[in-house]
């Protein structure tokens, strides 16, 4: 359990708090406009605290803390700590989708438009996020007729541009053909522009023009653009319609709905942009915190503009409480957006109403998760506690590893390494070795070898002592650790010849107090314990048995990965591969530039050293190579 800090350490000013375990990893993050007022409520009787702070508490070894000077810096402080360390006893997000976006590439030359999911990037704009891919696909459709960008991959367009030829969407009319000069950049650009202002909702000014350009086009007798346009705004007011008008035209606003109980929270979010709803979102927050309802909204409010939001921040969010802190969390928005932003609880009208409409929303999600995840959360809570009971381990295993080899008679020897965390796989602890030091097959060392690298870097980097307060996850250099955490449970693959190596290796590393192992064959499914000859007796069919065959076949599917990889790319070579001079970023530019390897190996010298990228003797040795001189008899 962690100690009172002395009396008169803590300093009465703002900051983020940061509880650590034993390991020294970051459990818990909090902010505070007082931390000496703040810390001061952890340390009293834990029967007057809530049973997760509680817990918190007595799970804790250390406290440390960080000054800053206004509650806005702790609360962006308190923010990136979060994200940096993902602390066990802080509000999770449990987002179990990618909600896609309608992305326009705005850093290339000739942006294009398509649906994208996963991290944003640079250079992109994003509309959305969107709860169905078809409904990005429905509406780009529609409106491509209006602004006909392209949606093709760069493969594709360079494809077409070496050709002189377009493709079938430039013949529908859904794309002005760039490929083949058909449209020149800024015309283009404006195209691309003007679809940028329709997702953002200023439709108006669009569909003047269009009525504009077709009234005169039919004044000058131009009776065919005049159907063109006709068909163009046609498209544009279709789109309009698909999107739902739910508040003032000059309105932009967000709107959260939530629906609760003591352990997880619902949340949906609806983007209102121009008065029409642009995307949705709705996540699951578990609590593992306690919190009132408006630390809760301020919880959710980190997560939605903690990150560049795809949308902006709006001018105003509408919230079911108010934030705790509401002049804080304001100030903050407003620094994020430019200009004020107000969070309010609508009250009567329209924004009530459309606020009710988005917590209904809320609650039909939550019933949803609720009937998905029981049966999950119940079986992983079983699992857990048999592995601590038929194991018989000190503590109830929430970080277990395994390690398994693969290879191809002695060739690109592998070992990976995987984690379930709370009964989950969490692959940002994954890990994968490439063998060095073992000779032909030899299953045995190679194990030895994996986990004794693994267990080193482990003690290496428990035993490195740190300068710096915030870099808990971070070694003397800067670098991220990878091996900072030992595992409750170690298990390896294999019957009573691979519990042996793990055994020595943990043996002669010391930590065979610290770590159990345990191995488990693939055979008859057998669950083999250091110092016993016999099995251990696990119930077949048990959520134990079941969560050790589920990280043991992880970790074959995940070792197997590496290996495929790995022999792909040494049986895969190419003809342009050992050419002096021609590196990767070279030969790449080289085959997007030419159109691909053929025209590079037909091109010739006088093509070659044309390319302002690539050096004359590059050119000649790669024109040597794919056409060598001839044989002098």
């Amino acid at each position: 359990m962690v100690a009172r800090p002395p009396s008169g350490t803590i300093p009465d000013t703002p900051g983020s708090y940061q509880f650590k375990d034993r390991d020294g990893r970051v459990i818990y993050v909090g902010k505070a406009s007082s931390l000496r007022q703040r810390l001061s409520n952890y340390f009293q009787d834990p029967r007057n605290l809530h049973p997760r702070t509680a817990q918190m508490v007595a799970t804790a070894a250390t406290v440390e803390w960080i000054e800053v000077r206004n509650e806005v810096e702790a609360l962006m402080l308190e923010y990136s700590l979060i994200k940096q360390h993902r602390p066990r006893f802080n509000v999770r997000l449990r987002d179990d989708k990618s909600y896609p976006f309608l992305a326009v590439t705005l850093d290339e030359q000739f942006p294009r438009a398509m649906v994208m999911r996963g991290r944003k990037r640079k250079g992109t704009r994003y509309f959305g996020p969107y709860a169905h891919a078809y409904a990005i696909r429905d509406t780009l459709d529609l409106l491509l007729r209006s602004f006909p960008i392209r949606t093709c991959s760069p493969g594709k367009f360079n494809e077409h541009q070496r050709l002189g030829r377009p493709c079938l969407l430039f013949h529908i009319e859904k794309c002005s053909g760039p490929c083949v000069g058909e449209i020149e950049e800024l015309p283009y650009r404006v195209l691309v522009q003007e679809l940028c202002d329709f997702l953002d909702g200023d439709t108006d000014d669009i569909v003047h023009r269009l009525e504009a350009e077709m009234a005169s086009a039919a004044k000058e007798l131009e009776y065919e653009r005049a159907a063109r346009v006709r068909d163009r705004l046609l498209a544009v007011r279709k789109a309009i319609e698909k999107q739902q008008m739910v508040a003032e035209r000059s309105e932009d606003i967000d709107v959260v709905g939530i629906a609760d109980d003591e352990l997880e929270a619902a949340v949906q979010v609806f983007f209102v942009r121009k008065g029409r709803v642009v995307g949705r979102k709705g996540f699951i927050l578990d609590k593992v915190e306690e919190l009132t309802p408006g630390l809760l909204v301020d919880r959710i409010l980190e997560e939605l503009y903690g990150d560049e939001p795809p949308a902006g921040v709006p001018k105003q969010v509408l919230v079911p409480v108010e934030p705790d802190d509401v002049a804080t969390y304001e100030e903050w928005l407003t620094h994020l957006r430019g200009s004020r932003v107000q969070i309010r609880v609508p009250q009567r009208g329209d924004k009530r109403d459309l606020h009710g409409t988005v917590t209904r929303n809320a609650q039909e999600e939550f019933v949803r998760h609720r009937l998905r995840r029981a049966g999950d959360h119940n079986a992983r809570s079983r699992a857990l506690t048999e592995l601590q009971d038929l194991l018989g381990l000190p503590e109830a295993p929430l970080r277990l590893e395994c390690s398994d080899m693969a290879h191809l008679q002695g060739t690109d020897y592998v070992g990976s390494m995987v984690v379930l965390e709370d009964g989950l796989p969490n692959k940002r602890e994954y890990r994968r070795f490439k063998v060095k030091d073992v000779p032909g097959n030899d299953d045995y060392a190679a194990m030895e070898e994996v986990l004794t690298r693994r267990l080193t870097a482990y003690l290496n980097e428990r035993d490195q002592p740190l300068d710096d307060e915030l870099a808990d996850d971070r070694d003397a250099r800067g670098r991220p650790k990878k091996f900072a955490y030992p595992p409750q449970l170690l298990v390896v693959d294999g019957g009573k010849g691979q519990l042996a190596v793990a055994e020595r290796v943990v043996r002669s590393l010391g930590l065979q107090d610290e770590i159990p192992i345990a191995s488990l064959a693939k055979r008859f499914e057998e669950v083999y314990l250091p110092g016993r000859s016999q099995p251990v007796e696990v119930p077949r069919g048990s959520d134990a048995l079941f969560m050790l065959q589920r990280i043991r076949d992880e970790a074959h599917r995940f070792a197997n990965t590496f290996h495929r990889e790995l022999r792909g790319k040494r049986m895969t070579k190419s003809s342009l591969d050992d050419i002096p001079g021609l590196g990767e970023a070279r030969r790449k530019k080289l085959v997007q530039t030419l159109g691909s390897i053929t025209a590079v190996k037909q091109a010739s010298l006088d093509d070659l050293k044309g390319l302002s990228f690539l050096p004359d003797a590059v050119a000649e040795a790669i024109h040597t190579k794919f056409h060598p001189p001839a044989s002098a008899d």
